[in-house]
């Protein structure tokens, strides 16, 4: 029977290598703290060990080495924390919170940081592709999964993000649906007179239905047919109204209404907003403040009864107030500040559009809105007029 072989330790100018009584190696190190670091596995040669240590001492020497410990952080419990630390708007958060619920965590939920492959990322967009069917919501997931590991990278604790699936973030998005300007006017007749002010601030502002819930009477300045944008009052899935800031800075904005609304605003200024400067703009016949559930139910009976397709949305309003300004002859950058976008890449790029600008926007919006509708009255009297002579024709015969 062959003797056992004895360890043998080989002391090098960086790191250490031992041989087993199996006769395989190890290696190991002292890292830039000074605590002693073991390779993860056994090489069969000597040569191989020393390859290892040499990787290592090249990292160390590049200030890229990393602590091998590092990315032994559970995911799910990063994620979650990774979303309560962005201090994003709370319908923002709650998008993440539903994104990381259902598509994500069910996958990586119980790995560490460093476990999250390139393979497995691929694998897990390919099942989530294929259960759903839902480009979209994948598209978001993926994006979301990437910024987290982007964060996991800064701060150290894997070595380079395992998300590099070329274009997987990008939606390809639909094009809003635009309403014709007697369709608007149709719709905001259905909804009915307490609300057909928020139709029309929908598309003609063009505001957010979180902005408009938030606004108050000290924000209506009717002899200048503008209103302040200050604050916003999205309603999350549980139906709790969250008071925040608007959707970006550029949300902040004075926003010049067509002439034609004058008369729509002074009125619903005097028969349904709540009293005093604090007083919201919309609230419901019993003086609750706007709900999105509630209105939801009226706008989808206006839009049945004006014959709107079932996917046209209140937010397509924004869409018609957009095209709308744009044929009016408003810039990219006019309906960006009148909608409340930015992008820093729009920043650097569009010209500046101030106060006198809007104003010009609006009154192109107010021209457009008068003509169209001033066509669709003659064309309803040329109908009348029609059927007037040919009922005088039947009784002359």
């Amino acid at each position: 029977m062959a003797p056992k072989r004895k360890k043998q330790m080989i002391m090098r100018r960086f790191g250490a290598v031992r041989q087993y009584r199996s006769g395989r190696w190890t290696a190991s190190y002292l890292d830039p703290t000074g605590a002693r670091r073991r390779a993860p596995d056994t090489f069969e040669t000597k040569t191989d060990a020393e390859i290892w240590l040499s990787q290592i001492e090249a990292d160390i020497t590049r200030n890229a080495w990393r602590d091998p410990d590092a990315g032994a952080v559970n995911f799910e419990e990063y994620a979650t924390k990774w979303v309560v630390e962005r201090g994003v708007a709370p319908l923002t958060q709650e998008l993440y919170t539903r994104l990381l619920r259902l598509h994500v965590i069910p996958t990586f939920g119980g790995l560490d940081l460093d476990e999250i492959t390139p393979p497995r990322v691929r694998e897990w967009r390919a099942e989530r592709l294929a259960a759903t069917g839902a480009a979209t919501t994948v598209a978001k997931s993926y994006r979301l999964l990437k910024a987290i590991l982007e964060t996991a990278a800064d701060d150290e604790l894997i070595r380079r993000n395992p998300c590099r699936i070329r274009g997987a973030g990008k939606e390809v998005s639909k094009s809003g649906q635009v309403a014709a300007v007697e369709q608007v006017d149709a719709l905001a007749e259905a909804v009915g007179i307490r609300w057909r002010l928020m139709v029309y601030l929908g598309a003609y502002g063009p505001m957010r239905p979180e902005e408009q819930a938030e606004l108050r009477r000290k924000d209506v300045d009717v002899d200048n047919v503008t209103i302040v944008i200050r604050k916003a009052a999205p309603e999350l899935a549980t139906g709790k109204r969250v008071e925040g800031p608007t959707k970006s800075e550029a949300g902040k904005r004075v926003v010049v209404l067509p002439e034609f609304l004058r008369t729509d605003l002074q009125r619903h200024m005097d028969w349904y907003a709540e009293k005093g400067p604090e007083g919201l703009l919309f609230v419901g016949e019993k003086g609750a403040p706007f709900r999105r559930s509630t209105f939801g139910r009226r706008w989808r009976k206006a839009r049945l009864k004006v014959g709107m397709p079932a996917s046209f949305r209140f937010y397509d309003l924004r869409h018609t107030g957009h095209t709308l300004s744009t044929r009016s002859g408003a810039t990219l950058k006019d309906t960006m500040v009148r909608a409340g976008q930015s992008t820093e890449k729009a920043a650097l790029i569009y010209q500046h559009s101030d106060h006198d600008r809007q104003k010009e926007v609006a009154g192109g919006l107010d021209r457009m809105v008068r003509t169209a509708r001033e066509k669709a009255q003659e064309k309803v009297r040329r109908e009348q007029e029609k059927r007037a002579g040919g009922a005088q024709v039947v009784r002359g015969a």
